[in-house]
C-alpha cells in the first residue's frame, strides 16, 4: 500500500508555499477575474514545460464557477499514442475518502446513523478495548486502526479484513492521536453498505454522483469505453489500468474500497465540487463537520483533518480544503480555497514524472 497524503509527502512545501501567498482576492478587475493574461500564459509556460519532462495527466483551474484552464497532457495510453483530455478517467486515490466521509454525513441527515454512535453497534464482537470508539474516530483518522493491513489488490473476505484490522489496531483513547489509516475508512465503507443495504458504490452513485451530474466516476458502475480510462505508467514501463487489477465482481477488495481506488475525472471532480457548494448533496450543518477541524494531523502543526479533507489556515485568514492521493503509479490533488472561489484539480497517471508540489506552484502562479 503506498498512500500519499499532506502530513507525510509535502506537508511542508504545501504550507511555506501558502504563506507567502499575500494578494486578497476581489478587489481590482483583474482579481475578480483572478488570471490575467500574463498569468495564464505563464501557467501554459510552466505545464508545457513540465509536459516535455514527461507530466502525464489532466489539470484543470476555476474561478468560481468558471473553468479557467482546463486540459491534458502527455498520453493515456502509449501503445496507441492516445492523449490525455480533460475527460480521461483517472485513479484519484485518496480523494475517495471525502466521498466515504460525504456518504457517511448523507446517511446522518437521513436520520439512518450518528457520527458519534459506536462502532460496536455495527460490528459485533468488537474487543473490550476498542469499544469506545465511535464512527467520528474513524473519519478523523483517530481510531488507532493500521495504515494498511495488505497490498491494495490482495483478495480478502469481509469477515477475515474484520478480524485483521480489530487485531491489529492500536489501542489508544479514541480521538487522541491521529494515525492516518485506509483501514478505518474501509470499515466506514461496510458500515455504508450495513446502513444502506447495498453496495458503497451504488449508495454513492444514488446521493452523491447522480446528483452532482458526475457520470465518469466510480468503481465498476459507469459503462466507460475501454480507451477512456488512462493507463498507468512508472516513467516509461507500463503498469495498466487500474480497473483490470484482481478486483471483486463489485470493485475493489477491503484492502482499497471505500479508502481509495475510486476512478475519476478532473471535469466530474469539478460538478463535485460545485454540489458541494449547494446544500442538496449535504446541508450547511453537515459541510460544518466535513470541514470541520476536527484534529491536528501532528500536535502543533496548523494542519487539520475534517472528514476526508485536510483544512489549513492560510496567512490571509482563510482556509484551504484539500486532499491528494496516490499509489505511486496515479497521483491526485485537490485544491479548494473556497473564499477565493479557487479550485485546482490535477490527475496523473505517472506520479514518478509528476511533482508532488505542482498544485502550490500553480496556485502562486494565479495569486501572486
Amino acid at each position: 500500500m503506498f498512500d500519499l497524503n499532506i502530513n507525510h509527502m509535502r506537508f511542508f512545501i504545501l504550507i511555506l508555499a501558502m504563506l507567502t501567498i499575500k494578494v486578497s482576492l476581489g478587489q481590482s478587475e483583474d482579481q475578480k477575474n483572478l488570471i490575467t493574461e500574463p498569468a495564464q500564459n505563464k501557467l501554459e509556460n510552466i505545464l508545457t514545460k513540465l509536459e516535455n519532462k514527461g507530466f502525464s495527466g489532466s489539470i484543470l483551474i476555476a474561478h468560481g464557477d468558471r473553468i479557467i484552464h482546463s486540459k491534458g497532457y502527455g498520453f493515456s495510453d502509449l501503445n496507441i499514442n492516445q492523449r490525455n483530455s480533460s475527460t480521461t478517467v483517472f485513479d484519484i486515490g485518496s480523494l475517495a475518502k471525502q466521498f466515504t466521509a460525504a456518504a457517511i454525513l448523507k446517511l446522518e441527515v437521513q436520520g439512518r446513523l450518528n457520527v458519534n454512535d459506536k462502532i460496536s453497534e455495527y460490528f459485533k464482537g468488537l474487543p473490550a478495548d476498542l469499544q469506545e470508539i465511535q464512527i467520528h474516530h474513524l473519519l478523523t483518522h483517530s481510531a488507532g486502526f493500521q495504515g494498511a493491513i495488505g497490498n491494495d489488490y490482495d483478495k480478502i473476505s469481509k469477515a477475515e479484513f474484520i478480524t485483521q484490522a480489530f487485531e491489529t489496531a492500536n489501542r489508544i483513547d479514541p480521538g487522541s492521536i491521529h494515525e492516518y489509516s485506509n483501514v478505518g475508512y474501509s470499515l466506514l465503507s461496510l458500515i455504508i453498505e450495513q446502513v444502506s443495504g447495498g453496495t458503497y458504490e451504488a449508495y454513492l452513485k444514488q446521493y452523491l454522483f447522480d446528483p452532482a451530474g458526475m457520470k465518469n466516476t466510480g468503481y465498476v458502475l459507469p459503462k466507460w469505453e475501454p480507451n477512456t480510462i488512462a493507463n498507468g505508467y512508472s516513467k516509461n514501463k507500463e503498469w495498466g489500468k487500474p480497473n483490470e487489477k484482481p478486483w471483486d465482481s463489485d470493485g475493489p477488495y477491503l484492502h482499497l474500497k471505500g479508502n481509495g481506488g475510486i476512478l475519476s475525472t478532473v471535469e466530474d471532480l469539478f460538478s463535485w465540487h460545485l454540489a458541494l457548494l449547494g446544500e442538496e448533496i449535504l446541508s450547511e450543518d453537515a459541510k460544518s463537520k466535513y470541514y470541520g477541524k476536527h484534529i491536528e494531523e501532528q500536535p502543533g502543526d496548523p494542519a487539520f483533518y475534517g472528514y476526508g479533507w485536510v483544512i489549513i489556515p492560510s496567512r490571509r485568514g482563510t482556509d484551504i480544503i484539500t486532499h491528494n492521493g496516490g499509489n505511486g503509479i496515479f497521483f491526485a490533488d485537490f485544491w479548494r480555497l473556497l473564499d477565493e472561489e479557487l479550485t485546482i484539480i490535477l490527475l496523473s497517471n505517472n506520479a514518478s514524472r509528476c511533482p508532488e508540489d505542482l498544485a502550490v506552484k500553480l496556485a502562486r502562479t494565479i495569486l501572486n
